[in-house]
């Protein structure tokens, strides 16, 4: 059991009665998938399309909320469990990072309503916290070049952000 802890660092943080399980299961990955909490956090499981001998993995689902988040690919879960488990880690970072791409593009041309509610939270708080450095940055920079009221400014626009945010909510 070492080595597949060694050849997929995660199973560390899972019991051994439950990687147990998933080693004995790995060639049917639904059955895995009773498991993913316990090896991604916040993952409740996979969309599965059964097709042939191995499913393709289409998305995931949250275990908070009624999150899911659609894969940039289909993921072929081939191999042994630790490597196509690797392979859906993979495919999350650039499915997420794909979608993190068109978030920000989407940023600057949709209301900011409109843009809370369209991308998954991780992806709306990233872009988020990058246009709140970005407008900070700015107001330094007009600081610097004399505009004593930018810090200021800044700031109004954020408390006026959060207050729109809160009535929202």
């Amino acid at each position: 059991m070492y080595s597949k802890k060694v050849a997929f660092p995660r199973f560390f943080f899972v019991s051994s009665a439950d990687l147990l399980d998933i080693l004995s299961n790995g060639n049917n990955p639904s059955k895995v998938m009773v498991h993913m909490p316990k090896i991604i956090s916040a993952l409740d499981t996979l969309e599965l399309r059964e097709e042939g001998v191995r499913p393709f993995a289409l998305g995931m689902h949250a275990c908070v909320g009624k999150e899911y988040v659609k894969f940039s690919e289909d993921l072929k879960l081939l191999g042994k469990v630790e490597v196509y488990l690797q392979d859906v880690i993979n495919t999350m970072r650039s499915s997420l990072k794909e979608i993190s791409r068109k978030s920000l593009k989407m940023f600057s041309e949709v209301t900011k309503e409109e843009w809370l509610v369209q991308d998954p939270a991780q992806v709306t708080l990233l872009i988020n916290l990058c246009s709140w450095v970005i407008n900070c940055e700015k107001s330094f920079l007009a600081k610097q070049g004399g505009d004593a009221q930018a810090l200021k400014k800044c700031y109004d626009d954020q408390v006026t952000g959060l207050k729109a945010l809160i009535m929202m909510v």
